[in-house]
């Protein structure tokens, strides 16, 4: 069984007076248990609202999303989640921050300081339990927020363009710190991203989207070792090949807007 399903899925936004939007229509995939998968495609084809109907923010309008085969609903702790802005409270320190993650766990306090511990450990924290994010760099921030979400031992993780807002140079350095994490974790990764280079670092496969309702240009599996080297020129042939494909699916919108 695959750890995580979109059977089906179909997602059509209303407004009053306006013909309806469908942003995904009858979308199928399976995700296994393990996997990194990052969703890539133009702006407007549906990947961040994708993401947020596995979280359980929102629901489809059809089809439905497994975890382990139970149908998603509703926001759970078996799914964490990582904003855009990392969303860490402001007036909490690093560890409480983490700590945040195992509020509904019912695992003992004894347990939840050892999990906390090897959470800061995992994150390259320690130093900085005692910090506010304000304090901290972007990179840190990003890897405080990936370990509360980790925190409530998920069974997926979700990232929505984690990275989205930094620039070039600490960009590469922060995607060997996500991976580093997520590997050591052995979870599931759903992420979704515009940068073509980061998903040939990070994933196990690419599924790219179309803006014509959501559908799969194509599901490529990422076949490199690891630690995966950027300048080799196997890198370049899945960048390039990604590349022509996110071309294409940008062209199926235009195709289809006039």
């Amino acid at each position: 069984m695959a750890r995580l399903s979109v059977d089906g899925v179909t997602k059509v936004f209303e407004e009053k007076g306006k013909e309806p939007h469908v942003v995904l229509e009858n979308l199928r995939f399976d995700i296994e248990e393990g996997q990194f998968i990052s969703l890539l495609g133009p702006s407007g084809c549906g990947k961040t609202t994708l993401l947020t109907m596995m979280g359980g923010f929102q629901a489809p309008t059809s089809g439905k999303i497994l975890l382990d085969g139970v149908p998603v609903e509703g926001p759970s702790s078996e799914r964490g989640y990582v904003f855009q802005n990392y969303a860490l409270f402001p007036w909490m320190t690093v560890e409480k921050n983490v700590a945040y993650g195992m509020k509904f766990s019912s695992m003992s306090a004894k347990e939840k300081q050892e999990k906390l511990k090897r959470l800061i450990e995992i994150a390259h924290l320690q130093g900085h339990e005692k910090k506010y994010p304000i304090q901290l760099s972007g990179g840190m921030q990003q890897r405080a927020a990936v370990a509360r979400a980790l925190a409530g031992q998920p069974k997926v993780l979700l990232l929505d363009e984690p990275l989205g807002a930094v620039d070039f140079q600490m960009r590469e350095l922060m995607q060997n710190e996500l991976e580093h994490m997520v590997r050591e974790a052995k979870i599931t990764v759903v992420m979704v991203t515009h940068d073509v280079s980061e998903s040939v670092f990070l994933s196990d496969r690419v599924i790219v989207l179309s803006s014509n309702k959501g559908r799969v240009v194509a599901d490529v599996p990422i076949d490199l070792p690891r630690p995966r080297d950027r300048s080799s020129e196997e890198f370049d042939k899945y960048v390039f090949k990604l590349t022509n494909l996110v071309r294409r699916a940008f062209q199926e919108r235009t195709d289809t807007t006039f």
